[in-house]
């Protein structure tokens, strides 16, 4: 029974490092491709080292293990956000179909000061394809 819970976990890994890898190379812009990186990545990880855990289950790998996946669900979203964060300032352009920019008129690229008022973004925030 451990060695096919082991396969499954282990499978489920491999399937979604490569969805990762998929979103990667087919997804439209670098914001895209930084969520399906981040998101499937740290649920691949996290379904290998969970193998790892039942494979082994010892208390020093289990640790380990445990410790591995708190740190890439800790570190990759953090990670996404400051990369995502430097190319919106850079100017990465958008995807050409993206619909709303919420940051558009409520950032200011001078000072970096974001304009964190209650009411929803002005009408010019919006792209139409």
């Amino acid at each position: 029974m451990k060695e096919v819970i082991t396969s499954l976990l282990m499978l489920g890994g491999a399937a979604f490092a490569f969805l990762a890898a998929v979103g990667i190379l087919r997804l439209p812009d670098l914001f895209s491709r930084m969520q399906a990186a981040t998101k499937c990545s740290a649920f691949g990880v996290t379904c290998v080292m969970l193998a790892v855990s039942v494979h082994f289950a010892e208390l020093g790998i289990v640790t380990r293990a445990i410790m591995t996946i708190i740190f890439v669900f800790l570190t990759a979203p953090v990670a996404a956000h400051m990369i995502g964060r430097a190319a919106y300032f850079i100017g990465v352009p958008l995807w050409e179909h993206t619909v709303t920019d919420e940051l558009k008129g409520r950032y200011d690229m001078r000072t970096h000061a974001l304009n964190a008022s209650d009411h929803p973004p002005s009408p010019n925030a919006t792209i139409k394809p």
